[in-house]
């Protein structure tokens, strides 16, 4: 895989656009040598800006080719975003589809980043004489391969780091695991700046040789095509989210043609209901629930057991690593043989896997918090039945999942608490039939008559992605705190069910 360059064809069903392994060579080649006689130093990091498209994964080949390490950045990010990780990170390049506004761009200059945009280059240009001088490829197994930032895009960044090392450890147990042949024709409906959309659903079976087809991410009009979609190409393996199954087994007609082999889900709870209905959609029985996490290179689990039914919570079996649940989460404990929890006792989940991050970005201190002896805490809340099956029940985490992207309360807390008027901040998840999870916040103001409540809006709006606006707002007098002077988001959360939310159709 990718040594050998024994890549699939990529599609895009949308735009008719269809790349051969030839193709996709030829581009890759003259991409490296843009990018070697372009001043590209091994290990130098590069931000996309874009993805979903075939340039996108061509341009990751093109910058691994040549010693690049590469960093996704989220298209919907705003500028301050776009700032905050440019600061922390440092890429050497800086990738776009089309150029970003005059204001950025000087912000970016500023940090001695290059941009570069796409549309204004001839992507297919042979190589300048003595750039490529023949060498095929400058990655080193391990060297920093991928950054993807899952937090702190408003304040200190976390950023999860990759070597080829552990990619390629995740692709070899995952091929290992589940075989190729449902993955001859995979469909991509996923973002492509996170692990389950870049690492697993498009990567693994890409760089295994088959053919990968890809369409932008959750978009209702799309959705509502799905099975035409399948039907038309042919696809026999996708992977998706609970909440886009949810919109789709709503608007989509089911395909016809049966071609799908195997489906996965995962990124967020899947409850037995929606298992089923998925699997009354696409006509397989191979509707897998697959457990990931981006610090593991993604799918680390999932139901691969015969004859097993569906049920809330089941993630299955590992692929590729260890899995362990213990009592709590010293280091100690790993090699305490009463520190594992029985059959059926609930605890804190904790991984082995070759496919481990090296690391969170610049942050040891983070890394030495979930990383001990190689062992990597989830921060989930599981359990094994007396099969060794794997159950989920919770999670420790105060992140919010919407719809399968990951919303963390603290960098909406860092955005309003910005705000001159703010006085206290605190954000939350609260349930949402659709996506599973909704962000909500509560603020005291110290001011809160309209044209503050106005202000403080438009300030969020500026400074938040669309999918970290705060769907519902609260007015309190005081945030409540435990007895250490903490705030505790689900107190702050039931709290805020018993009140009101501000109109905010009043506010736009």
């Amino acid at each position: 895989m990718f040594l050998d360059l024994a890549v699939g064809r990529l599609v895009e069903p949308l735009t008719g656009k269809e790349w051969s392994r030839s193709d996709i060579l030829r581009r890759l080649v003259a991409r490296r040598g843009y990018y070697r006689a372009n001043g590209l130093n091994s290990g130098d990091r590069v931000f996309i800006h874009f993805g979903n498209s075939a340039e996108f994964l061509i341009e990751v080949l093109a910058l691994w080719s040549a010693g690049g390490c590469v960093v996704p950045v989220d298209p919907r990010f705003t500028p301050f975003e776009i700032e905050t990780l440019a600061q922390w990170a440092r890429p050497r390049f800086s990738l776009w589809e089309h150029p970003p506004d005059n204001e950025l761009a000087t912000s970016l200059s500023t940090l001695a980043i290059e941009l570069v945009d796409l549309s204004a280059i001839d992507l297919d240009a042979a190589p300048a004489p003595g750039t490529d001088n023949g060498r095929s490829t400058d990655l080193r197994l391990d060297q920093d391969a991928l950054v993807l930032f899952t937090s702190g895009t408003t304040g200190q960044p976390k950023g999860v780091v990759h070597t080829h090392r552990s990619l390629r450890a995740r692709w070899m147990s995952l091929r290992h695991s589940l075989g190729l042949e449902s993955f001859q024709r995979t469909l991509c409906l996923l973002p492509t700046h996170f692990g389950h959309g870049l690492i697993c659903n498009c990567l693994f079976p890409w760089l295994s040789g088959q053919d990968l087809f890809l369409l932008p991410p959750f978009k209702p009009d799309i959705l509502s095509r799905l099975g035409a979609i399948v039907d038309e190409h042919r696809i026999t393996f996708l992977s998706s989210v609970p909440s886009v199954w949810r919109l789709a087994l709503r608007i989509a007609p089911p395909p016809r043609d049966r071609t799908l082999q195997r489906v996965f889900i995962g990124s967020a709870p899947l409850s037995a209901a929606l298992w089923e209905g998925v699997r009354d959609w696409t006509g397989t029985r191979q509707v897998l629930n697959a457990y990931g996490i981006t610090e593991t290179g993604s799918w680390l689990a999932g139901t691969t057991m015969p004859d097993f039914s569906p049920e809330d919570g089941l993630v299955g079996v590992p692929w590729g690593g260890i899995v362990r649940i213990l009592r709590n989460g010293s280091p100690e404990i790993l090699f305490d043989p009463d520190g594992e929890c029985a059959p059926g006792d609930p605890g804190q989940v904790w991984v082995h896997t070759p496919a481990l991050m090296r690391g969170y970005l610049d942050r040891d201190d983070l890394t030495a918090q979930v990383v001990s002896m190689g062992w990597f805490a989830t921060g989930d809340i599981g359990l094994r039945d007396d099969r060794g099956w794997l159950y989920l029940r919770g999670r420790e985490r105060e992140e919010i999942n919407k719809g399968g992207m990951k919303v963390h309360p603290a960098d909406i807390d860092a955005v309003v608490e910005r705000f001159p008027a703010t006085a206290e901040v605190c954000c939350f998840g609260y349930p949402d039939t659709l996506l599973g999870e909704d962000v909500g916040i509560a603020v005291v103001l110290l001011t809160q008559d309209e044209e503050t409540l106005r202000a403080l809006f438009a300030w969020a709006t500026r400074h938040l992605a669309r999918h970290q606006m705060p769907q519902r707002w609260f007015l309190v007098e005081e945030i409540p705190r435990t007895s250490r002077g903490k705030v505790n988001r689900v107190s702050v959360a039931q709290r805020c069910s018993t009140l009101a939310p501000i109109d905010l159709s009043a506010l736009r």
